[in-house]
């Protein structure tokens, strides 16, 4: 959990409510959260008919929020004003639509709860709060801004999210579901629900769980493919990468050369490490201690200026993916030369 995201949950939940909430960045999983936590302590379900607004930013404008922010409660003590992916709101980005929010939120009434949740749209620039109209919504309530997790950071979110469920899961089951999803939260979020189902009770989410309910192939994944390059099984990484090839959709070229990528950068992190122990290298690598092992192991099967190489072949094959030097080699191919290349 983020702390600034676990704080203001932790105040929602205690009823230290604010009058205004402004919420915005790139991860959308909790700015959902946030809003869904509110809906559900602001107002008591009896009142939501008449006091509770869900309003989404296409479909409404400043005017329109305002009216409903600007209206008492119908036979309660406080409403609420949830307005969903602002960014698409009529005007937003309108000095006088910015106006209006500024105004109110300078002077709330104090019966409504009015929360903005903003998303910052890929390609395009998020919110700016240096705007003297977000600065009010921090000057007089709440005020967040929740980037995307970094991909070091999944595995431990993975297993973060489990522990708030209350299941265990192994390190391999959390790095395998970090490098299949990726940092899509949600995705990885409703993957876990749907293994949570079909859990025994008290049975830990193994690496084998998340191959049968995620559909990871269980031979074949990015994991695998490491394995055989350190042990140097020709036969198996071909067979590894034989099968990317037929399935791109779930074995996408740019997300493969990411973790390779990621994980011979490490290797040379342990090459040039003086402490060589489990306890020093995980916080080093970021990584848990259950995989030092691995880095150890390709750092002795690989020498300093072989890691080197790859990593230029992984840079190489990037390149030739995005259609530079190699405009009519297809995926399986530039997979193919590069395994030849890390192998021999």
């Amino acid at each position: 959990m983020i702390p600034a995201v676990d704080a203001l949950l932790k105040d929602i939940r205690n009823k230290r409510i604010a009058p205004v909430y402004l919420i915005h960045g790139d991860e959308p999983f909790y700015l959902d959260r946030i809003a869904e936590e509110l809906e559900k302590v602001a107002v008591p379900i009896a009142e939501r008919g008449f006091n509770q607004f869900v309003l989404f930013g296409k479909d409404t404008d400043a005017g329109a929020v305002l009216n409903y922010a600007r209206r008492y409660p119908f036979m309660a003590e406080r409403q609420l004003v949830l307005v969903k992916e602002a960014q698409q709101m009529s005007g937003i980005n309108d000095k006088s639509t910015q106006t209006l929010f500024e105004d109110y939120a300078l002077n709330p009434l104090a019966s409504t709860i009015l929360m903005l949740c903003y998303v910052k749209e890929e390609g395009k620039s998020g919110l700016d709060e240096r705007k003297s109209w977000v600065k009010a919504f921090a000057a007089k309530g709440k005020l967040l801004s929740i980037k995307k997790l970094y991909d070091a950071k999944i595995p431990d979110w993975v297993g973060e999210y489990c522990r708030e469920q209350g299941v265990k899961i192994s390190p391999k089951a959390c790095q395998l579901l970090a490098d299949h999803i990726g940092n899509d939260l949600k995705r990885l979020a409703s993957e876990i629900d749907k293994m949570l189902i079909n859990l025994h009770v008290g049975e830990e989410i193994s690496a084998a769980t998340v191959e049968r309910f995620v559909g990871i192939s269980k031979e074949y994944n990015v994991f695998e493919l490491q394995k055989a390059l350190v042990q140097r099984d020709v036969i198996k990484a071909n067979q590894i990468i034989d099968y990317f090839g037929r399935n791109p959709k779930d074995n996408p070229l740019v997300v493969i050369l990411a973790q390779l990528f990621g994980y011979f950068s490490k290797v040379i992190l342990v090459q040039a490490s003086k402490d060589q122990t489990d306890k020093g290298l995980a916080p080093l690598l970021g990584v848990n201690p259950y995989f030092v092992k691995d880095y150890l192991t390709a750092a002795r099967t690989f020498p300093l200026s072989k890691v080197a190489a790859i990593i230029n072949s992984i840079r190489r094959a990037d390149a030739r993916s995005k259609g530079i030097d190699a405009p009519t080699m297809n995926e399986g191919d530039i997979l193919r030369e590069l395994v030849f290349e890390v192998l021999h």
